[in-house]
């Protein structure tokens, strides 16, 4: 049986690579990488540029952007754009997968669907692990070659922060993508679970307690400010594994 894992998972990273996927998520967080830095040093400039013509007379004096700054850059661009594609991209994991056939041929080989549940999960949770860490040292790198100073621990907290996140949703995504066979409706209600979390940050007990911890905290740990994260990363891990267990059952009882 775990020979089948293995020949799975390593089908899903060869596809990784020669398919449209090495191209959707790697392609926008490496572009954000190597941009969010730059955007970062010219925005105030080009805002006060705009303000002062608009304004006659009146000089607008913006503080200078540091490298904190392009790290907010990066961590805005992690929870808003790249947390979207996560959830259109992965809302397909399994679904995909029923509709070209493709699990009915691999499933009739040695390997369970518990297996193909957890070889699609740890693919594409690889996947997006890799990309983020690349994108991250690319980050460094852009802001230091920008700034002239980019300290390593607050970027590395930021988003090793958000990645817990999208690896709770990347568990979600598979979980609604076994449910539901349209992509673009388990889409929708993973759209709908982050609009939930995000209104759960006003709310203390949630904050400090569940994965809503978390959605602010990749801003505020680039802020360098004092962030508990023990609750909410263990709960978005557990969340994580439950999704994980839950897909399982729910999969086991679809009908290819």
């Amino acid at each position: 049986m775990m020979g089948g894992f293995r020949a799975f998972l390593g089908k899903e990273f060869r596809e990784i690579v020669r398919t449209w996927r090495i191209w959707v998520i790697p392609g926008i967080v490496l572009f954000f990488a190597l941009t969010g830095p730059v955007t970062a040093k010219v925005t105030p400039e080009l805002l006060g540029t705009l303000m002062s013509e608009q304004q006659t007379g009146i000089v607008i004096q913006l503080p200078d952007p540091t490298y904190t700054d392009a790290y907010l850059q990066w961590t805005k661009n992690l929870a808003q754009i790249v947390t979207f594609v996560v959830i259109i991209v992965f809302g397909g994991m399994i679904s995909s997968e029923k509709r070209s056939g493709t699990a009915v041929l691999v499933l009739t080989k040695p390997l369970s669907r518990a297996s193909f549940v957890l070889a699609k999960f740890v693919s594409q949770t690889g996947l997006l692990l890799a990309t983020v860490s690349i994108g991250a040292a690319l980050t460094w790198g852009s802001t230091y070659a920008v700034f002239g100073e980019a300290p390593i621990g607050p970027l590395a907290r930021a988003t090793g922060a958000w990645l817990v996140l999208a690896v709770m949703f990347v568990a979600l995504m598979e979980t609604l993508s076994a449910i539901l066979d349209s992509q673009a409706g388990a889409a929708g209600l993973g759209f709908a679970a982050y609009i939930l979390i995000s209104i759960a940050t006003m709310w203390g007990p949630a904050v400090r307690h569940s994965p809503a911890g978390l959605v602010n905290a990749p801003t505020e740990l680039a802020m360098q400010e004092s962030v508990a994260l023990g609750w909410p990363v263990a709960t978005s891990l557990v969340a994580a594994a439950l999704f994980v267990a839950a897909t399982v059952v729910v999969f086991r009882r679809r009908e290819l």
